[in-house]
């Protein structure tokens, strides 16, 4: 039986140094950067949803932490929050994300990489709002920042608005056809982000007391031998875990993610990589932790 399932949790329960949960899930974003959801509503979900133990990881920014932990408080919610950051680091000319669990969201180096990361968001959004005004959407910027509010401007916010102001027929149209990665034909406002490399990445995780794990490995455009080349870079510069489980995955994909854990002596987490609602994934849909697989909380005390 899995050592922690979100939909069959055993009998006898794992402890790590008081750290005895049941349903788990460490990968979520709110509206303080690109998810559908504002913290206390999402905070409200996972309620809902009965999960015990939650990671709030926006991209490059914490801003939404302070927030569902003072919900949580206020409104006495018997939910778990786990500090989180996901990061976005620039390995070989792909764009790797790195998430930070159970971070000090408050240490000095962490703050001075995400101004870093959000001075470089704001660069590319700016850069990207002028090549679109060039196909034709001279307000796309404001609407984009606007959209965003105080939080991280993302790619994700240009696309809604191609898609709200009917430019486009789905959010994945924006990219393929405007802002996805150069290479293939059509996408004439991507802008090359410059993000920080993984192990700056890692480096500022560790110095706020975090776990460093790369996020959905399996999402990259990478053939298997790259996809290796970056796990072993990843091991090498110290970074502590992969994200092994995500809601749509298949058992060979996970049984591939844990096997490379145990090859690199990596720690495996989970997590539904939470944005809005839909029908394919959710917050702690279908996340059971393999068995053979050592648990990032096993770092924690």
């Amino acid at each position: 039986m899995a050592l922690l399932s979100t939909t069959d949790f055993p009998h006898q329960i794992v402890k790590t140094e008081g750290f005895a949960h049941k349903r788990i899930d460490l990968h979520s974003h709110t509206n303080c950067s690109d998810g559908g959801l504002s913290p206390q509503t999402l905070i409200d979900r996972a309620a809902n949803f009965q999960i015990d133990v939650l990671a709030i990881t926006d991209h490059d920014t914490v801003a939404g932490l302070d927030i569902a932990q003072k919900h949580i408080e206020d409104k006495n919610i018997p939910l778990k929050l786990i500090d989180g950051i996901e990061i976005s680091t620039a390995w070989q000319g792909f764009e790797i994300h790195i998430v930070g669990l159970n971070i000090d969201k408050n240490n000095s180096q962490l703050k001075s990489l995400i101004e870093q990361q959000q001075e470089a968001r704001e660069q590319r959004a700016i850069s990207m709002g002028e090549k679109l005004t060039k196909c034709g959407f001279p307000t796309i910027y404001t609407d984009a920042k606007a959209m965003a509010g105080d939080g991280s401007i993302t790619r994700a916010h240009f696309a809604k608005v191609l898609y709200q102001q009917g430019h486009v027929s789905t959010m994945q149209q924006a990219f393929d056809k405007y802002i996805g990665k150069k290479g293939s034909k059509g996408q004439r406002a991507y802008v090359k982000p410059n993000w920080c490399n993984i192990e700056e990445a890692i480096v500022a995780i560790h110095q706020a007391g975090g776990s460093a794990v790369m996020a959905h490995p399996i999402r990259y455009d990478l053939s298997a031998k790259w996809l290796r080349r970056l796990i072993v870079h990843f091991s090498e510069v110290s970074g502590d875990g992969l994200e092994v489980v995500l809601p749509q995955m298949s058992p060979d994909q996970r049984q591939k993610m844990l096997a490379y854990c145990q090859e690199y002596n990596l720690y495996a987490s989970m997590g539904s990589d939470f944005h809005y609602p839909n029908k394919w994934s959710d917050l702690g849909r279908n996340l059971t932790m393999p068995v053979g697989a050592k648990p990032i909380w096993a770092q924690w005390q």
